[in-house]
């Protein structure tokens, strides 16, 4: 019996359903690091600028033009950044001998605050020059909830302290010379929830190798400005 005309439609199409269903599951699926440099500084800091740095000391302020102009406003959409990671690369280029641990820590000074009005997270504890890596949740750190993310990003506050806590500023300490100078280069890079960072996407990034993960600061409690 010769199958019949509705039949053969129906053979055809369902052929063409799986060549398509097929090439549906051939695509490659694309994937890609949603991430932005809020800032990458270079600077000097001694112990007479952490004297005189104001409105406080100790303070190495980062506003205005070195800020990323392009960062977003809304940090929870259309890209959730706020649910996401910031990676932290931590340049230790010029540091006194002796080994004193040092850590800087970076506060999110918001357009809007509620509560406390700022959240602060850390670089690692270092103790030698060389170059320190982490990736810290958003989630995380230090009164990260007292900021409005949808309402962006003012300024960040860099301070530099011992390894007693929150308020070791290094300023305070008899043997500050134990700090002071330094030279550092500190790179904040922003990552979206689900996505990795990629140092590929980071422009004027050396591609060392033998970064060194260091001693990333605790999750965060006592780290305030």
């Amino acid at each position: 019996m010769r199958p019949s005309r509705l039949t053969r439609s129906l053979r055809v199409g369902a052929i063409a359903l799986l060549a398509g269903t097929t090439a549906l599951i051939m695509i490659p699926s694309v994937s890609y690091a949603e991430q932005f440099v809020l800032f990458d500084v270079t600077f000097t800091f001694t112990k007479a600028d952490a004297d005189t740095s104001k409105p406080s000391k100790s303070h190495y302020y980062v506003r205005g033009k070195a800020m990323n102009p392009d960062r977003p406003r809304n940090w929870t959409s259309p890209v959730d950044y706020r649910n996401g990671t910031v990676h932290i690369r931590t340049e230790v280029i010029e540091k006194p001998a002796g080994g004193e641990p040092t850590t800087w820590s970076i506060c999110y000074i918001p357009n809007r605050g509620q509560g406390n009005g700022y959240g602060c997270t850390g670089t690692v504890l270092y103790r030698e020059k060389g170059v320190y890596e982490q990736d810290i949740s958003m989630k995380s750190f230090w009164e990260n909830d007292a900021i409005v993310w949808s309402e962006g990003i003012k300024q960040m506050d860099l301070v530099i302290k011992d390894n007693s806590g929150g308020r070791g500023h290094a300023h305070q300490r008899p043997d500050s010379e134990k700090f002071f100078p330094t030279k550092m280069r500190i790179t904040l890079v922003q990552v979206s929830a689900g996505s990795t960072y990629d140092p590929s996407l980071v422009p004027n990034l050396p591609r060392e190798s033998g970064a060194s993960n260091g001693t990333p600061k605790a999750s965060a409690t006592g780290v305030g400005r």
